[in-house]
């Protein structure tokens, strides 16, 4: 009663005051009194009260205004917890909160029923409506198959437009549905249970995941495309974990039976480089006639067991697609992400997703979410599984709409669909269908549910499936009499039996958009050596530096930025006179050239326009803070976009987006920066499952490129390391590239090279801190131009007669520049310095004439992390025993020693190890 105790319980003095005040501004009550005020048409009277009920006398009726008051109370709590009481649990198992709905909660009574109300204004009802039909209109629409919450949506037009389709359009009978939708809707569902009644008889020991019990999914995917394709959708991305993929891959994305059973037989199939996946993982496209005879592209994505991370995933997907082929226009592609209901309320990422939803950076125009929810979540039953009501919860932070729907009513189920895909495209924001089901099995088909849920599984024991659910209901109802029935049993059953003869043998016929060609043309047998022996050169013309250089370091006429960045532009300046280009300098260049040569540049990340060390400021705010200026804009007047986006505080979704928007095309440079790189440990799932492996699970090639800010600066353990030896041991079958850059134009050449390979690989970059603006961290203008490339290994350029070297130190990083200080403070010619710049793939071409340079020479590998951390498990590794190289010798180790924390916070200590640390490295 809480939220509209004060509507049922208002004095007669306070409704004519408020009514008063309404008079003269409608905007100043709130806006249940308002809607209420508006029901009466209060407004369109001349005096205040000439449009209450009165009684024989010509007075006021106040009781019955109270009783008015009551019923609309009524009303509106029908509206906010009518879904609560709803018929949406087929098999009983969902524990419904009291609604307090009964008729005493609101001073009514049986001797009210029969007494006419104008608040049925309210419901779009006739005037004069009883109570009794006013209540009967309230159930017919809140208290059957769907429970609508919407309640807490703030946007007022989006709660009046699905107020209207609920309560104003909502059909009478069968949700108005004509003979041939429910035709449909019965085939639909023939299809799903045949599928999954096959697989049973065929494949029993075999792990499939399947939907039994759910089966009204497809009759949501199903509905939703062809809407989608109604109003001029292109293009439909699904996200799904496991349940029910199989029969989403057949009965939706219409791929063959003789694929899927060849992957049931263990076939590998053909083209598949690496690993490979189980078939419950593997993504598919194709292109699906509806229908609406016109034709929808959709694709399902790859993902891997971890729950819920393919959803940002699908995401950046998504708007790369409407960015490179749709021209920002959102209405012409669809994410639909399937949940689990233990998933989608346990897993933070799918907040995390959801919260990006409507950002600038981020949005996809609104994101279809389906719940499959089972009630339960592996062995877990849901009580202990969340703390919501609902599975749903999270959509309420997104003032999303949810649709609670009965699985068991195939029609509901339609009817939920269509709204869904309505309220998507009317307002380009999220909207979630919460199906209540059940899993007819165990969490895979070899486990037994009635250890652990005895008596729910009894009941599902004895439950029909929904085909049969819905045939029945049809024909009691005579939509379809018993002769079509038995028609469409036959062909269920004939269906059924031919299945594994190939009654689809081959997949849909499927043609490339222009960023699936770009990808097929790029070079996939990239799994040599070879290929990375030489970095490809990726200088550029003189005059193009230059211009660039101009550009970067002039701000326009007109714009006052504030002072202190003033101040950054006189160094600027001051850099490129000196010829001593720093690190910010470097980075924006290599995005320029990019951009002019005609690529798209995404960046995005916490505080990235500013950079996290105040370095990059791409993205310059006016003194007044009424515009912004991009540095990159402007360039060239066919020139790619550059967009850079400070992300919400996450990296896990982040991460997994940008992930996903790199695999829409090969021919964007896609960026992600950690805040510091020990954040990245936040994502660690999308670095795992997606970016070191995806290419040998799933074929799927990406670019994206990974900045982790990484050095021993004092500044404790969430602010030092990356985690470079977390990425190393990912690497193998040459994944991924890992580098450690120190150099301007080295960090300029290595984002060059990303997109200048005629293939893709993901590129993880240790990036530096203090390094930003060391002194001895500038390049010259000549070392970004004709010719040049990265350099792999960088020699000491102070070595004049190598004979006279008896120490090689090899390093990588920061510890560098401590390093070559010392060695410049005592003038020690018997030492050389040695950068390694890329970690993996090793560069042991480069490292074999580094050994053939300083023969002889005792070889010490020096870092500033711990002796468990860094690159030296690794390297140790890789000299000892990589044939290649032919080093097979053991290096000597200076650094820190093995540490549980990774970097201390305390200053003093932090340089007294590094001072011990340089000291050990010469002796």
């Amino acid at each position: 009663m809480s939220n509209y105790s004060h509507l049922a319980n208002a004095h007669p003095g306070y409704i004519e005051k408020l009514y008063q005040q309404y008079s003269a501004s409608p905007e100043s009550v709130d806006e249940s009194w308002r809607d209420f005020f508006l029901g009466f048409d209060y407004g369109t009277e001349k005096t205040a009260g000439s449009n209450l009920p009165t009684s024989a006398n010509g007075e006021v009726d106040w009781a019955h205004v109270q009783k008015e008051l009551n019923v609309f109370a009524l009303i509106k709590a029908y509206r906010i917890r009518g879904h609560v009481a709803s018929n949406i649990d087929p098999i009983q198992e969902f524990n419904d909160p009291d609604a307090g709905l009964d008729l005493e909660d609101f001073n009514l009574g049986e001797e009210d029923l029969d007494t006419p109300f104008k608040a049925g204004h309210h419901l779009f009802m006739p005037e004069g409506s009883t109570l009794r039909q006013i209540v009967a209109n309230l159930d017919r629409i809140y208290l059957g198959s769907i429970g609508f919450e919407t309640d807490h949506i703030f946007h007022r037009e989006k709660r009046r437009w699905l107020r209207e389709r609920i309560e104003k359009h909502h059909p009478e009978e069968a949700y108005g549905l004509d003979l041939d939708d429910k035709r449909h809707i019965l085939e639909t569902l023939n299809d799903a249970v045949g599928f999954e009644d096959f697989l049973k008889t065929k494949y029993p020991a075999q792990k499939r995941f399947g939907l039994e019990g759910g089966e009204g999914a497809i009759v949501v995917l199903d509905t939703i495309i062809c809407e989608a394709s109604r109003d001029g959708v292109e293009e439909v991305v699904i996200g799904m974990a496991h349940r029910g993929r199989l029969n989403v891959l057949a009965n939706i994305m219409g791929k063959s039976y003789e694929s899927i059973f060849q992957e049931f037989e263990g076939v590998i199939p053909d083209k598949l480089r690496g690993d490979g996946d189980v078939k419950y993982h593997m993504g598919y496209s194709s292109i699906i006639a509806t229908r609406t005879d016109k034709s929808v592209n959709v694709k399902l994505a790859p993902n891997p067991s971890h729950l819920e991370a393919v959803g940002p995933v699908v995401e950046g997907f998504a708007r790369a697609k409407a960015d490179v082929l749709y021209e920002n226009d959102y209405d012409k592609i669809v994410p639909i992400l399937v949940h689990g209901d233990a998933a989608v309320a346990g897993q933070g990422v799918v907040f995390e997703t959801a919260q990006m939803s409507g950002l600038e950076g981020y949005t996809t125009g609104g994101t279809i979410h389906l719940i499959i929810n089972n009630q339960i979540g592996f062995t877990t039953d849901y009580e202990d599984a969340r703390t919501s009501i609902y599975a749903s919860g999270v959509a309420t932070v997104i003032e999303a709409p949810v649709f609670h729907v009965n699985g068991d009513d195939p029609e509901a189920v339609y009817y939920v669909s269509k709204l869904a895909m309505e309220y998507r495209n009317r307002f380009n924001s999220d909207v979630f269908i919460d199906m209540l089901c059940y899993r007819k099995n165990g969490h895979n088909e070899g486990d037994d549910p009635g250890y652990t849920q005895p008596g729910m599984y009894e009941r599902v024991k004895r439950h029909p499936n929904v085909r049969q659910v819905y045939t029945d209901q049809l024909v009691s109802r005579k939509d379809v009499d018993s002769k079509l029935a038995k028609e469409m049993a036959k062909k269920f059953k004939s269906q059924l039996q031919s299945v594994h003869t190939k009654v689809k043998n081959s997949d849909l016929p499927y043609s490339y958009q222009p960023p699936e060609k770009a990808w097929s043309e790029l070079k996939c047998d990239h799994w040599e050596y070879q290929y990375f022996a030489e970095s490809p050169e990726t200088g550029v013309p003189e005059e193009t530096m230059k211009a660039v250089l101009k550009h970067i370091t002039t701000l326009p006429e007109g714009f006052e930025p504030v002072n202190k960045v003033n101040r950054l532009y006189n160094n600027y300046e001051q850099s490129v006179s000196n010829d001593q280009l720093d690190w910010a300098i470097g980075e924006l260049s290599a995005y320029a050239t990019l951009l002019m040569e005609g690529h798209d540049v995404r960046m995005s990340g916490q505080d990235v326009r500013r950079g996290t060390f105040s370095h990059r400021h791409l993205v310059l705010k006016s003194q007044d803070g009424e515009s912004l200026y991009n540095r990159l804009d402007g360039l060239d007047e066919k020139q790619g976009k550059m967009r850079i986006y400070n992300s919400l505080l996450s990296e896990y979704a982040v991460l997994g987006f940008e992930y996903g928007y790199s695999t829409a095309s090969p021919d964007n440079l896609v960026i992600w920066e950690a805040q510091f790189g020990d954040f990245a440990n936040g994502a660690m799932t999308v670095f795992d499952q997606f970016i070191s492996s995806g290419e040998s699970k799933w074929g799927r090639m990406t670019g994206l490129t990974v900045l982790l800010p990484h050095g021993y600066e004092g500044q404790g353990p969430e602010h030092s390391s990356a985690r470079l030896e977390r990425f190393l041991q990912l690497c193998a079958e040459y994944n991924m590239i890992v580098a450690n850059p120190t150099m301007p134009a080295n960090m300029f050449h290595l984002l060059r090279r990303q997109l200048t390979w005629n293939f893709r690989k993901p590129l993880i970059v240790m990036t530096p801190k203090s390094g930003l603006r060391n002194d001895r961290a500038v390049s010259s203008i000549k070392d970004f131009g004709p010719g040049t490339r990265f350099q792999e290994v960088i020699d000491d350029p102070t070595v004049s007669d190598p004979s006279l070297v008896k120490r090689l130190l090899l390093c990588s990083g920061k510890v560098y520049f401590d390093l070559a200080a010392r060695k410049e403070e005592q003038d020690r010619k018997d030492v050389a310095i040695a950068r390694i710049e890329q970690l993996f793939p090793l560069p042991v071409n480069q490292l074999k004439l580094l050994r053939d340079r300083y023969q002889g020479a005792e070889l010490v590998w020096v870092q500033e992390e711990s002796r468990n951390a860094g690159g030296w498990s690794y390297i140790s590794d890789q000299f000892l025993y990589n044939e290649e190289l032919g080093f097979n010798q053991v290096l000597k180790y200076v650094g820190r020693a093995a540490t549980a924390s990774p970097a201390t916070g305390y200053k003093p200590v932090h340089s007294k190890e590094q001072k011990q640390l340089v000291d050990s490295a010469f002796g």
